[in-house]
C-alpha cells in the first residue's frame, strides 16, 4: 500500500503518542502487579508471625540457652507454613538454633535483615535478595527481646520469589501482547481509513485540475455522508455552476456579438449608402442618418449595460442620490415607451398617481430600471398584447408593477431569471444582463425585485422601494388614466 504524506506524518504521530500511552500503561500495570504480589509475599510472612509466638516463647522460654533451644525446637515442631514460608530461630549470639527445613545453617550466613534490625533495634525489619544458593527471597526479621549489647534472639521469617517473579513475567509478557494488539488494533483501521480520505484528497484534486482545465464532468466516487463526503458534493456542484455559469457566458458572448453586430452591419451599410448616394438623394440621407443615430444609441446602451455590469461585479456600481420624486422617473419612463408601443401595434396603459413618491435615490440608475423593465415588457410581448405601469404609495414603501401579456417564463427558468448572462428566451435580442443590473440596483437603493410569471400568460414585476419624506411633484401630472 502506497502512504502518502498525511498518512504518513498522522503514522508517525499516531504510533508515536499510542506507543507512549501503551508503554506508560505497561509499566504502571506492572508496577502494580509487581507491588501487589509482593506486598501479598509481606502479608504471608506476617501471618507466620502471630499471638502463640509471643507466648509459646514467653511460657516456655527461659534466660539460659538450653532453655531457649528448648522453646526453639518446641516451635518449630508446631509452625504450620512450613510448605510456603520457612523460619529461622536465632539465638541471643545470632546464631540458629532451629529452622523449618531440617537443613542445617551454617554459621556466619548471611543475614542482612537480621542485621538491620539490630542495629536500628527495630521489632521488625524486611529485606530482598538471593539466598547463598542464588535463590531470590523475600525474607522478615522479628525481634523477641531487645538488647542493649546489640545481641537479641530473633524469628527470621522466609518465602521464595522465584515462583512469584516468573507470575509477574508472565503477566508483563501477556500486558505487552496486548499493548502490542491493542497498538496495531488502533493503528491499522486508523491507517486504512485515513489512506482512504487521502486516495479522496487526490481524486478530488484531480478533479479540480480537470474543472480547471474545464471539464466540469469531473465526479469522484465517494459515498459515505461525512465531511469528506460534504466537501466532495461541494466540488460537484461547484463543477455544475461553474459549467453552467461557462455555457451562460458562452452563450452571452454570443449574444452580445450578434447584438453588437447588428447595428454595427446597419450603421456600415448607411454610411457605405450615404458616402454613394446621399448628396444625389437628400430623403434618403436624411433616413440613413436616423437609421445610424438609432443603431449607434443602441451600441451605446449596450456598452453601458456591459460597463454597469462590470462594475456590478468588482462592486464599484455607486449610486449618486439626492432627494427625488420616484413618480416623476417613472412617468417619464412610460412616456418613452407609449409611441413605440403604439407602433408595435401593443396596448400600452399606466397608472401613476398624481401626489408625490418622496424617496432619496438615484435618478439616472432607477430610470435605467425602469427602462429595463418595461423594455423587456414589450418586447416579449406579440403584437396585440398589453402593457401596463400601475404605482402606488403603501405606508413604508413605493410599489411599481409593469405586467404584460406576454410569453411569461417558465417554472424553470423563473428562479434563474435575475443571474448574470441568464435569458429564458434566446431568440428575443439582449444580453441577458440587464435584470441583473436592474435587481442589484433596487437592492442598493434598499428595495426588492420581485418576478412573477406563467408561461404563456404573462409575466408581472413589481419594484418595492422605501419611502422617505413628503416633496413636492416634479413635474406637471397627467391624467390618472392613460
Amino acid at each position: 500500500m502506497h502512504l502518502g504524506t498525511i498518512t504518513k506524518k498522522w503514522l508517525v504521530k499516531s504510533v508515536t503518542m499510542i506507543t507512549a500511552l501503551v508503554v506508560f500503561a505497561i509499566l504502571f500495570l506492572s508496577l502494580a502487579v509487581h507491588r501487589f504480589y509482593y506486598n501479598t509475599a509481606q502479608s504471608v510472612l506476617h501471618s507466620g508471625y502471630n499471638n502463640i509466638v509471643s507466648r509459646y516463647f514467653t511460657l516456655n522460654a527461659g534466660d539460659t540457652d538450653d532453655s531457649f533451644n528448648r522453646a526453639a525446637v518446641g516451635y518449630i515442631d508446631i509452625y504450620s507454613l512450613g510448605d510456603t514460608v520457612d523460619v529461622w530461630v536465632i539465638d541471643r549470639h545470632g546464631k540458629v538454633v532451629a529452622n523449618s527445613d531440617g537443613f542445617a545453617v551454617a554459621d556466619g550466613t548471611e543475614m542482612p535483615d537480621y542485621q538491620a534490625a539490630l542495629m536500628a533495634q527495630s521489632p521488625r525489619n524486611f529485606w530482598t535478595g538471593r539466598n547463598a544458593c542464588g535463590e531470590k527471597i523475600m525474607a522478615m526479621t522479628v525481634l523477641l527481646k531487645a538488647s542493649a549489647d546489640g545481641t537479641a534472639p530473633a524469628l527470621r521469617y522466609m518465602i521464595s520469589l522465584e515462583k512469584l517473579d516468573a507470575q509477574i513475567r508472565r503477566y508483563v509478557i501477556l500486558m505487552v501482547l496486548a499493548g502490542i494488539a491493542a497498538l496495531v488494533l488502533t493503528i491499522l483501521p486508523g491507517t486504512i481509513y485515513i489512506e482512504k480520505l487521502v486516495r479522496t484528497i487526490r481524486k478530488t484534486t484531480d478533479a479540480a485540475d480537470r474543472i480547471a482545465d474545464g471539464d466540469y464532468t469531473a465526479h469522484i466516487d465517494y459515498t459515505d455522508k461525512d465531511e469528506i463526503g460534504s466537501l466532495c458534493d461541494a466540488v460537484h456542484d461547484m463543477a455544475q455552476q461553474i459549467g453552467a455559469a461557462d455555457q451562460m457566458k458562452n452563450e452571452f458572448i454570443s449574444t452580445v456579438s450578434h447584438e453588437l453586430r447588428t447595428p454595427l452591419t446597419a450603421i456600415r451599410g448607411w454610411g457605405e449608402t450615404l458616402r454613394d448616394v446621399g448628396a444625389e438623394d437628400p430623403a434618403l440621407a436624411e433616413k440613413g442618418m436616423r437609421v445610424i443615430l438609432s443603431q449607434t444609441a443602441r451600441l451605446n446602451g449596450m456598452v453601458e449595460d456591459l460597463l454597469d455590469f462590470s462594475r456590478m461585479q468588482d462592486g464599484r456600481l455607486k449610486l449618486r442620490l439626492v432627494s427625488m420624486d420616484l413618480f416623476a422617473q417613472l412617468e417619464e419612463a412610460a412616456l418613452t415607451f407609449h409611441e413605440r408601443a403604439l407602433r408595435e401595434g401593443k396596448q400600452f396603459t399606466y397608472d401613476i398617481p398624481d401626489e408625490a413618491a418622496p424617496m432619496t435615490g438615484d435618478p439616472e440608475r432607477l430610470m435605467q430600471v425602469f427602462v429595463n423593465i418595461i423594455d423587456n415588457a414589450i418586447k416579449y410581448t406579440e403584437k396585440d398584447g398589453a402593457v401596463r405601469v400601475e404605482a402606488a404609495l403603501e405606508d413604508a414603501h413605493i410599489r411599481i408593477t409593469v405586467a404584460d401579456t406576454g410569453k411569461g417564463i417558465s417554472a424553470d427558468d423563473l428562479p434563474h431569471i435575475k443571474e448574470k448572462f441568464y435569458k429564458a428566451d434566446t431568440t428575443v435580442r439582449g444580453s441577458g444582463i440587464g435584470l441583473a443590473v436592474a435587481d442589484e440596483i433596487i437592492r442598493l437603493h434598499g428595495g426588492e425585485l420581485q418576478i412573477d410569471s406563467e408561461l404563456g400568460k404573462g409575466t408581472r414585476v413589481t419594484v418595492l422601494l422605501p419611502k422617505t419624506q413628503k416633496a413636492e411633484r416634479s413635474t406637471s401630472g397627467e391624467q390618472k388614466e392613460r
